[in-house]
């Protein structure tokens, strides 16, 4: 068990790490959040990255791909392989774009559907197991603080800032 006043960690915090404690708690935080979505993905036939492209085509219907990319903040050889992958697995057609020769549209087949079931699925587990036991006012006070970070780190990136772009703000 840690001393008093410490926290277990799934990683020990290095010492360079010292002032960064939040940072490495973000780290860890995300480093497990990724690993345990790639599990249930791979369970639905996916690799991570690939279920928020279906997730924007299911929500948004067809899209050029450069605006998937500019959307998932993904370069444009990196879309290709996604893209070409979902392709190959057929929940997703490519067509070039009729107003621009040069452009792809890429648009969720209506084989997807059962795939959309089960990343709804993915998602609600990974939520169960995110949340554990919190309760609601646990829950909508990590959301208030995990937006907080969001936004501070938008602005230092340059990114636009939840909720000021038309996107979801802090709760």
């Amino acid at each position: 068990m840690a001393p008093t006043g410490e926290t277990r960690t799934s990683l020990p915090i290095p010492q360079v790490a010292e002032n960064g404690r939040v940072s490495h708690a973000i780290f860890r935080v995300a480093r497990l959040h990724r690993m345990l979505a790639g599990q249930l993905l791979r369970q639905a036939g996916l690799h991570p990255g690939q279920e928020q492209v279906m997730m924007h085509l299911w929500d948004c219907g067809p899209q050029r791909q450069a605006a998937l990319c500019g959307v998932l903040d993904s370069d444009s050889p990196t879309m290709t392989r996604t893209v070409q992958r979902l392709e190959r697995a057929g929940f997703v057609r490519r067509s070039p774009d009729p107003t621009d020769g040069r452009a792809t549209i890429i648009e969720a087949t209506a084989a997807s559907q059962a795939l959309r079931r089960e990343v709804e699925r993915v998602w609600r587990e990974l939520e169960e197991a995110t949340l554990g036991d919190m309760d609601d006012d646990q829950q909508a006070e990590t959301l208030r603080v995990l937006s907080l970070v969001e936004c501070n780190l938008a602005t230092r990136t340059h990114r636009p800032v939840p909720g000021q772009d038309g996107s979801a703000g802090p709760a």
